[in-house]
């Protein structure tokens, strides 16, 4: 449960980066009176981009979400996955059988034995009930069952291809937000802009790499992928203010190039974080049944949220 509210809290901190921050900076910059009247007059441009990177983000979400299951599955069956825990459940798993007036078992074969009809290769069974389902949250059903057992999977690969690609696209995200307040710490030259941005840096840099590290331990990686994405997440606002201190005395902030560039790019890492923060990470967990049926659960994560946000907004004053 701590691990839950603190996510949450990460989640608010990523949701406030990306509207308060990446595209107030995207509107701020794609808006500047340095810029030609057309087109940057002519069409709200941040929030389009921002809107694009959102789609093009729940394209990718799906692609690589069907990607993973799919190969999940086939290696399930390359290995002999399915005999294996046949084989398995047959032995831990009770089956009740209910006769019929014939005295044979529904299911039961002439010669004796039972058939057991649409298994597939996980240890989760469950009964067809003829009443509702009571008690959701303890997975208690009352009612007259079937005589065959289904045994699927499908959901655990499911859990398991998600976790993968949202900590592969949330490591997107955050990468690409870190470089680019990287590189605007790294061209900066006045202490007053230095020292808010490093608060703001610090701050959702530790809680992005808090909900990054959570995903990526949901995922299950092989511990060399683990270390490299998060190498990757460490190394990249660093590379990106050793680019910024190194173009500094070249870099215009204000000419056409520079800002077009920072408003679009801003503009996408705002989009991204904020799909990522709702999809993927608020309304993964707020919408769970883990969450639904804890009432003490779910008042602290709210709680927890609505601090992230706000304490995130709040450096928008300074940084």
């Amino acid at each position: 449960n701590l691990f839950v509210a603190a996510k949450a809290f990460a989640a608010g901190v990523i949701l406030a980066t990306g509207f308060v921050h990446m595209l107030a900076g995207a509107t701020e910059a794609l808006t500047n009176p340095c810029l030609p009247d057309y087109p940057w007059s002519k069409f709200p441009f941040p929030g389009f981009f921002a809107m694009v990177a959102a789609l093009i983000t729940l394209l990718v979400d799906f692609m690589g979400t069907q990607y993973y299951e799919s190969k999940q599955q086939r290696n399930e069956v390359a290995g002999g996955g399915e005999a294996a825990v046949v084989e398995e459940t047959s032995s831990v798993l009770p089956v009740v059988v209910e006769r019929g007036n014939d005295s044979k078992a529904f299911g039961e074969e002439d010669g004796g034995g039972m058939h057991i009809v649409g298994i597939r290769a996980h240890a989760a069974h469950h009964n067809h009930s003829h009443s509702n389902a009571h008690g959701t949250c303890d997975g208690h059903a009352h009612g007259q069952s079937h005589g065959h057992v289904h045994v699927h999977g499908s959901h655990d690969v499911e859990n398991g291809a998600r976790h993968v690609v949202v900590s592969q696209i949330l490591e997107l995200g955050i990468v690409s937000h870190s470089i680019i307040i990287g590189l605007s710490l790294g061209v900066s030259q006045s202490p007053c802009t230095i020292r808010p941005l490093i608060a703001a840096l610090s701050f959702h840099q530790f809680f992005e790499g808090f909900a990054l590290g959570g995903c990526i331990s949901q995922a299950q990686f092989k511990n060399k992928s683990a270390i490299i994405m998060a190498c990757f997440f460490a190394l990249t606002a660093p590379i990106g203010i050793g680019i910024g201190t190194a173009v500094a005395s070249s870099f215009n902030s204000h000419s056409p190039g520079a800002l077009v560039t920072e408003g679009i790019l801003d503009s996408l890492s705002a989009g991204i974080l904020t799909y990522m923060a709702l999809v993927d990470l608020i309304a993964a967990d707020f919408l769970s049944k883990r969450m639904s049926c804890n009432v003490r659960l779910q008042v602290v994560s709210y709680v927890m949220l609505f601090l992230g946000a706000g304490l995130m907004s709040a450096l928008a004053i300074w940084a």
